[in-house]
Parts: C-alpha cells; sequence; structure tokens
C-alpha cells in the first residue's frame, strides 16, 4: 500500500511543490517564440536579485555539475594556474573538473567536516601569484560544512585573481550576494534550494568575468556563458532549454519572492537549528561541531557505535522517510539530513521523530521524545 510513499530529507533531490508540479505541466511553446521570450525575461528578472547581482543568470539545460563546468570552461584556460580549496566530496569534483580542463592545479585539502581557514588561501595567493583563479565550494554537501565565502572572495580579490562559488546546495538556502561579496561566478542547480526537478543548471556572472571571459574565449560551444549572456539580453538563449522546467523555475522564484529571500533564508536557519538541536540531544555527535560553519540546508551526523546505512534502511522501509548516507571514506559512518527547499518546522518534526524511533529499532539506546523536545524548544523560541 506505501510502496511509493517517501518523504524526501536528502540534500538533493528535494520535494517539489504542488505549485511548481502544476506550471511544468503548462501546454509547450516554441522556444524561440515570443511566449518563450516573456516567460525568460520574467525568470531573469526574478533570478538576479537571487543572486544578488546586476549581471545575467545563465540558465542552461544541465546539473549542478554541468553549472561548475561552464563556469570553469569560460574563466580557466589550459596552463591557467588554479587553486581549489576543497574541504570534501564535491570539493575534490570541482578540483578535478578544473584538472581536466587543463588548469595547472593547486588543491587547499581540509579534513572533512572541517572549514576552509582563509589565512591559507591568503597565503598561499601571496606565496604564489600566478594562480588567478580560485575554487570554493560554499556549502560542501558531503559533510554539511559551510565555508566562510565571503571573507574567501575579500582575499581573492586583494589579489587580483578570480573566484567561483560552488552553490548547488547553498543558494536561496543561505545568504550569498555576489556583487556585494565580489563574487565572479556562482554555479547552482535547480533541485536544492530551489525545489524543482533536477535538469538545470545556473550560472551568475557578474561583470568583471564577463569581460575576462571575452578578452580569453574558451573552447566550449554549449557552456559559452558570453553566448549566454548575449543571447539573454535578448530574452532568449543559445540552445533549446527544457521550456517545462523553466516554468516550474518561474513559480519557484515566484514563491521565493512572496516569503521573501530573508525570510525563505531565516526558515533554513531554523530548521538547521531545530536539527542540530534534536541530534545533540540524542547524543549522537555532529560532524560539524561548530553551529557558525553547519550549512542551513544538510546536517550531518556521524554514527561511531552503529552502521548508518542499516539505519538508513530502517528509516525508509518502516517510516517511509529517506536521509542520505556518506560518500567516500564517510560511506557507512555517517547519515546526512536535508531540510532546503520545500520542507518547513512540522516536516522536521516528523523526519526527527521517525529518527528516534529507528535509533530505537537499530538497539541505540536513547530516550524516546529527547530529540523532539529539544527541536520544539527552539522552534517555540523561534
Amino acid at each position: 500500500m506505501f510502496s511509493e510513499k517517501a518523504a524526501l530529507r536528502i540534500p538533493g533531490p528535494t520535494p517539489v511543490p504542488p505549485e511548481v508540479t502544476r506550471a511544468m505541466t503548462h501546454s509547450m511553446i516554441g522556444h524561440r517564440s515570443a511566449d518563450f521570450s516573456n516567460l525568460l525575461k520574467n525568470v531573469e528578472d526574478k533570478l538576479r536579485p537571487l543572486f544578488g547581482t546586476s549581471g545575467a543568470v545563465a540558465v542552461i539545460a544541465g546539473t549542478g555539475t554541468g553549472g561548475l563546468e561552464a563556469a570553469i570552461a569560460n574563466l580557466v584556460l589550459p596552463g591557467d594556474g588554479v587553486l581549489s580549496v576543497t574541504t570534501g566530496n564535491f570539493g575534490d569534483r570541482f578540483a578535478d573538473i578544473a584538472k581536466r580542463a587543463g588548469a595547472v592545479l593547486h588543491t587547499l585539502s581540509y579534513d572533512w567536516g572541517t572549514p576552509a581557514n582563509p589565512d591559507d588561501i591568503d597565503r598561499f595567493l601571496t606565496e604564489n601569484d600566478h594562480v588567478k583563479v580560485v575554487l570554493v565550494t560554499h556549502c560542501e554537501t558531503s559533510t554539511g560544512v559551510l565555508n566562510d565565502v565571503k571573507t574567501i572572495a575579500q582575499i581573492v580579490r586583494k589579489h587580483n585573481a578570480y573566484i567561483i562559488v560552488d552553490a548547488v546546495s547553498s543558494l536561496v538556502g543561505a545568504k550569498l550576494p555576489m556583487d556585494e561579496w565580489n563574487i565572479d561566478l556562482v554555479a547552482t542547480g535547480s533541485q536544492k534550494a530551489l525545489a524543482l526537478p533536477p535538469g538545470l543548471a545556473l550560472v551568475g556572472i557578474s561583470e568583471r568575468a564577463l569581460q575576462r571571459i571575452k578578452e580569453r574565449p574558451g573552447r566550449s560551444l554549449y557552456f559559452d556563458l558570453a553566448r549566454y549572456a548575449k543571447d539573454l539580453s535578448n530574452n532568449t538563449t543559445p540552445w533549446t532549454p527544457p521550456v517545462s522546467l523553466v516554468y516550474g523555475l518561474l513559480e519557484s522564484l515566484t514563491m521565493i519572492e512572496e516569503e521573501g529571500l530573508e525570510n525563505v533564508q531565516a526558515r533554513h536557519l531554523l530548521l538547521r537549528d531545530m536539527t542540530r538541536a534534536a541530534i545533540r540531544a540524542l547524543n549522537l555527535p555532529l560532524l560539524v561541531t561548530e553551529d557558525q560553519y553547519a550549512s542551513p540546508t544538510v546536517t550531518t551526523v556521524s554514527t561511531p557505535d552503529f552502521d548508518a546505512d542499516a539505519f538508513r534502511k530502517i528509516l525508509k522501509n518502516e517510516l517511509h522517510i529517506s536521509v542520505a548516507g556518506g560518500q567516500k571514506q564517510l560511506s557507512g559512518k555517517i547519515f546526512r539530513i536535508g531540510h532546503m527547499g520545500y520542507v518547513d518546522a512540522a516536516d522536521m518534526l516528523q523526519c526527527i521523530s521517525a529518527i528516534e524511533v529507528a535509533l530505537y529499532k537499530i538497539g541505540h539506546k536513547i530516550e524516546l521524545g529527547v530529540g523532539i523536545k529539544a527541536a520544539e524548544e527552539v522552534l517555540v523560541r523561534a
């Protein structure tokens, strides 16, 4: 009877609001028609304030990784010095994209769960002035750590370098104003805090970055961001867009606008604080120990005395709630709770209650109700 019932509390894909689902059923239109041009203009007008930029935001058929590859393909040419700041699996992937683009790659790597130290980046750029592009993951989805992009971007600009930010699991859920923080390129995906199905990559392009791209044209045809920016000025795209997803994106952006971006971000912080309070009350270790570096969109929990994947299996099969597991060296050692996009406090109370039951069933000693109580106390004080 409940074979298809599932509450997604993973860090993507995230639940899709019914309003967005309905918007995506709009009858198909031509992507070179005036109707699509009007649709894209409305989307672009709402995307710019979301990214905090006066520049263009490319709407690309692809996923978040495609957006990252687009950013690197345009700002990095073979032989360019690139510093990749890696704090987890997706930081490693970012570095791999740059390596495949022919960059002279340097890395600053941190223990998983530990944020990047901006002072290390400052020292590295001082000692390696040939490095002109820095890659940073805002929210490292594999660990739940939130890097101090604001400070890092200031340092990068001081050294007259460029910064590309992976905001795949942070944009909307966490503050990231491109222009105010001097960020050159920001890439995200549709299936995270934007609460859409997978299939869209969005890349914010600063005027400074666009100038560099025009001066040093890259090798990519499909991911040519200068072409995207040019075509956006005429309310069109270079290549065929996923029209239905763009209709869904407009509805998602409208819902965010109605709630207010600051309120959306405050909601994500509340859900994070509820979740972290519950996990602490259950005497489980948080991988990211300091709240200031804890992501508003995903919380990562260590499982030192039980198997994380066996716990997740009970949670999914018996209680119909999906949380994510660990990646690479953290496989079987952690579980990750997504709380981004179309998720509210009641959803998290349900998730926390189910976590307590699954812990009890797996034999982990807990007092039922202590996690829920801690989360409720955070909620009622908000």
